[in-house]
This record gives structure tokens, C-alpha cells and sequence, in this order.
């Protein structure tokens, strides 16, 4: 339905619809086990109807307006994607994630897709916080927010349970007002 362009690279956010079930669940099976070294993402998502499921389950969390998935493609293989969660345009506030296969990393997808989703949630959406939230063993993750100009919060100590260890979990966070900041001063700079 529509594409927004990441680059040159032929890298593109879409939306990810529950049609794209199949497509989803390859992307998924090539990169299970990177994905899921922090977190569940996809684990329920094993066969083409359970891929289904997961997808329409942040369908319908889209038509309430507190989530979203967006998929990345490039050179029209879907190779990740960005998130919303906890979406709360009355509170003005959210968490964002993301994730991608093995293959797909190095490029900066996961980067400048996250600023796309970002300004949209900043600037046509009215959200004030942005939170990224990642296992401190995640360095890639925490990469991604460093280089978003995002503040690291706190750390929620031993707060998730998975793969039978207690990861401590980071929140970093960015301000409507900062994000505009950080987005002048890298428009100023490519001028």
C-alpha cells in the first residue's frame, strides 16, 4: 500500500499486515535465534497460522491505537522491523523497539527507520516520551538508542526473567523537545 524510502540502499518501512503471514514467518525462521537471544520476539510464531495470529493480534492493538508493527524491507526481503508499544497519545507517551535478522545488520536500518517512527510519533501524534527499553547485555539495542540521542533513565535491576537468566533491563528515553533539537542540529549539519 505505501513504502517509505530509508536510503539508496533500496531499504523501505512498511507496514507489516497480517497478509504477510508466510513472509513474516521465513524472516522469522532465518532469524530466530539472533532475534530471540534478549527477548520472546516471534517465539509464538511457528507455522504460517500462528505467524498470522501475532500479526493480527498488533493489527487489532493498531486499531486501538496502542501499538504498531512496521516491517523492513530490503531489496523487497522483509529483514526486521520497528515497533510501538504502550502507545498513549493521551498521556503522550511510548515505547518503541525493534528487531532484525542476523543478515540485516551493520547497515543502520534499524536506525533510520527508528527515526522515522519516531518523527511520527513526535510530530503527528503529539507523543512527548519516547522509551526504549533493552536487556543491558544487548549492546547493538542500546547502540541504536545512543545514536538516537536518546538519555540512558535508570536500569531496572534483574527485571527480566528469560532463557533462564535475570537480565537487567535499561530504559532510555527521548523528549519531544530534544528530539526536535537532535533532528535540527543533524538537518544543519547535512546542509
Amino acid at each position: 500500500m505505501y513504502a517509505i524510502s530509508l536510503g539508496d540502499d533500496g531499504a523501505e518501512l512498511r507496514p507489516l499486515e497480517p497478509w504477510h503471514a508466510e513472509e513474516f514467518l521465513a524472516h522469522l525462521d532465518r532469524g530466530r535465534e539472533f532475534i530471540g537471544q534478549y527477548i520472546p520476539f516471534g517465539s509464538k510464531a511457528i507455522d504460517p497460522a500462528s505467524a498470522r495470529e501475532t500479526l493480527q493480534r498488533y493489527a487489532d492493538l493498531r486499531a486501538a491505537d496502542t501499538a504498531s508493527y512496521h516491517g523492513i524491507w530490503l531489496d523487497g526481503k522483509l529483514v526486521g522491523g520497528v515497533l510501538t508499544l504502550n502507545f498513549d497519545a493521551a498521556t503522550g507517551n511510548c515505547e518503541v523497539g525493534c528487531w532484525l535478522e542476523p543478515a540485516a545488520t551493520g547497515r543502520g536500518l534499524i536506525t533510520r527507520a527508528m527515526r522515522v517512527l519516531i518523527d511520527w510519533a513526535v510530530e503527528e501524534r503529539g507523543i512527548h516520551r519516547v522509551e526504549w527499553v533493552a536487556a543491558s547485555g544487548n549492546t547493538p539495542s542500546l547502540n541504536v538508542a545512543r545514536r538516537l540521542g536518546m538519555t540512558r533513565d535508570g536500569v531496572r535491576r534483574q527485571a527480566h526473567p528469560y532463557g533462564g537468566v535475570r537480565h537487567d533491563l535499561e530504559v532510555w528515553s527521548i523528549l519531544a523537545p530534544e528530539w526536535r533539537e537532535a533532528r535540527a542540529r543533524a538537518a544543519h549539519s547535512d546542509h
